[in-house]
C-alpha cells in the first residue's frame, strides 16, 4: 500500500510552509495523531524531496543524557557540527535554532509529549528560545505527538508556556470508510462484508490497512498467528506510556470491549474502583470515549463507555480476553472464538461504520444515538442537519429483513418529543450489509 490515500492537502501544506522559511521566518506547526495513523511517514514524504536541509529527532523515552548523545550524533552527520559538545536538550536546540538564523531548516520532533517524561523544563526552554529565534530563524519547527489531549494542552493551555506558539495544527486522522473502500477496490479485494472486517481490524489506520492489503484471501488466518505482528500489537502501543499501572488500564479495556460499558458494570465485572482510570484513559490517552444519549446535557450522568480505536476493541475483546491461549500459541482456538463472537461482536462496529459514513457526508453537524432512561427505546444512528432542518434516524441491522420502518417509528416518538425540532423533515432508514453500497454512494462527500 504505497500509494498515500487522503494526504494530500497536509502534504502540500507541509511543504509550502518549508519551502518558503526563508521569507517566513519561524514557523512552529503541531502535528497530532495516534500511533500507526501515518504521521511519521507523512513528513519523511513532506520533506524528503525539500530543497532545504530537514532534521528527524525522535523523543525516545531515555535520559536526556542519551538523547542528547544521540542528537549529538545526527548533528554532526547532518550538519557537520563535529566539535560541537553539547551537555542537555538545550544546548541542542538553541544550536539549531541558531543554525536556522543562517541557512532553512526544517526540524521535525517526533513524540513531543514525552519531553514530559525526560526533561519537562525543556517546554520552558523551548519557549524562550522560539520567543528569541522566531523573527531571525529561517525555521520550520514541526512538534508531531501522539497524544491529541496532551499535545492540544501543551499549546492551549493557560498554564502552559509554549501557549499559541504554534502557527498551524494538523490533525492527522484514520481514513475514512470511502478511502478504505478504495484501497480495497485498488487491490482487488473490496466487498461489503470484508469491508467491515476491515474496518474491525483497522479502524481506517493506514498501518493496519497494510497488514490486511498484504494477509491472504483469509486475514483472520494468516493475522491469528505466532508470526502475525497484530498479537502483541496492542501490549507494544500501550503498555509504555500505562507504566506500573498497565493490567489495571487493559483489565478496563478489556471489560469495555466486552460489553461493560457503564462505570458500574465495570467495577461490578472487575470488582475495583475505575474513576481515576476511566478520566485517564478519556482525557490523556485519548483511548475510550463518553457516550452520552444525543437528547443528553453535557452534564448527564448517563453515560457510556467505547474503544476509540477499532483496532484496540478488536485487541482486547479477542487477543486480550484470550491470552491464556496466546501463551500456549492455540491460535487456532482463538480464531474460533472470533469465528463464532465476530457477528455479534461486529454488529456495533457496523453501527460506528455506518456513523463515520454519514460524518463523512459533512451533511450533518451531530450524530450519535439515544436510549431512554429505563433502556427500553435505542435508536443506532441519529445525524441532526440543523441548516437544512432534517433528522435522520437509522437503524442497524446486518441483514435488511430484519429491518422494520414501523417499529423504527414506534420507538423514535420519544426521541423526537426531546429533540423540540418540530419543523424538521425526519427521514428513517434501515442501514445493513445489505445496502452498504448504496448507503456510501448516498452519502459520498
Amino acid at each position: 500500500m504505497q500509494k498515500f490515500y487522503n494526504r494530500e492537502s497536509q502534504l502540500a501544506a507541509l511543504r509550502e510552509i518549508s519551502g518558503n522559511i526563508e521569507h517566513s521566518k519561524g514557523i512552529l506547526s503541531v502535528v497530532v495523531g495516534r500511533r500507526r495513523v501515518g504521521k511519521t511517514r507523512l513528513l519523511n514524504e513532506a520533506f524528503d524531496s525539500n530543497t532545504h536541509q530537514h532534521l528527524y529527532l525522535f523523543i525516545g523515552r531515555k535520559s536526556e543524557k542519551a538523547l542528547v548523545s544521540e542528537f549529538t550524533a545526527i548533528l554532526e552527520f547532518k550538519l557537520n557540527s563535529r566539535f560541537f559538545q553539547p551537555t542537555s536538550l538545550k544546548d541542542i536546540f538553541e544550536y539549531l535554532f541558531d543554525y536556522a538564523t543562517k541557512v532553512p531548516l526544517t526540524i521535525v520532533i517526533d513524540e513531543f509529549q514525552d519531553i514530559e517524561k525526560v526533561e519537562p523544563g525543556l517546554f520552558s526552554d523551548l519557549q524562550n528560545l522560539w520567543d528569541s529565534y522566531k523573527k531571525s530563524a529561517m525555521l520550520h519547527l514541526v512538534c508531531c505527538g501522539s497524544l491529541y489531549n496532551l499535545m492540544t494542552r501543551l499549546f492551549k493551555d493557560e498554564k502552559q508556556p509554549l501557549l499559541n506558539r504554534d502557527d498551524y495544527f494538523f490533525k492527522i486522522n484514520p481514513l475514512t470508510p470511502g478511502y478504505i473502500k478504495a484501497i480495497m477496490q485498488d487491490n482487488g479485494k473490496y466487498n461489503p462484508e470484508d469491508l467491515l472486517l476491515w474496518w474491525c481490524l483497522s479502524g481506517g489506520i493506514p498501518k493496519y490497512l497494510e497488514w490486511l492489503n498484504n494477509a491472504t484471501n483469509e486475514p483472520l488466518s494468516s493475522l491469528i498467528s505466532e508470526t502475525s505482528p497484530l498479537i502483541k500489537e496492542g501490549m507494544h502501543r500501550l503498555v509504555e506510556d500505562f507504566g506500573s499501572e498497565h493490567r489495571a488500564y487493559f483489565d478496563i479495556l478489556g471489560a469495555i470491549a466486552s460489553g461493560y460499558n457503564t462505570r458500574p458494570r465495570i467495577e461490578n465485572y472487575l470488582a475495583i474502583g475505575v474513576g481515576v482510570h476511566l478520566e485517564k484513559l478519556e482525557k490523556d490517552f485519548d483511548i475510550i470515549n463518553k457516550i452520552r444519549p444525543i437528547t443528553a446535557k453535557e452534564s448527564s450522568r448517563d453515560i457510556r463507555y467505547e474503544i476509540a480505536d477499532e483496532f484496540l476493541s478488536f485487541w482486547f475483546r479477542f487477543i486480550y480476553s484470550n491470552r491464556s491461549a496466546v501463551e500456549i500459541e492455540n491460535f487456532d482456538f482463538i480464531r474460533r472464538i472470533i469465528d463464532r463472537d465476530f457477528d455479534t461482536y461486529s454488529g456495533k462496529q457496523l453501527e460506528n461504520l455506518f456513523k463515520a459514513i454519514l460524518a463523512e457526508s459533512k451533511q450533518f453537524n451531530q450524530i450519535g444515538s439515544y436510549w431512554d432512561s429505563k433502556g427500553e427505546d435505542e435508536i443506532d444512528i441519529v445525524a441532526i442537519d440543523d441548516l437544512n432542518k432534517k433528522i435522520l434516524i437509522a437503524e442497524v441491522k446486518r441483514q435488511s429483513r430484519k429491518y422494520s420502518e414501523t417499529k423504527l417509528i414506534m420507538k423514535s416518538k420519544s426521541l423526537l418529543q426531546q429533540l423540540n425540532r418540530h419543523s424538521y423533515d425526519v427521514s428513517y432508514q434501515g442501514f445493513t450489509l445489505d445496502n452498504l453500497d448504496n448507503v456510501l454512494a448516498e452519502y459520498a462527500y
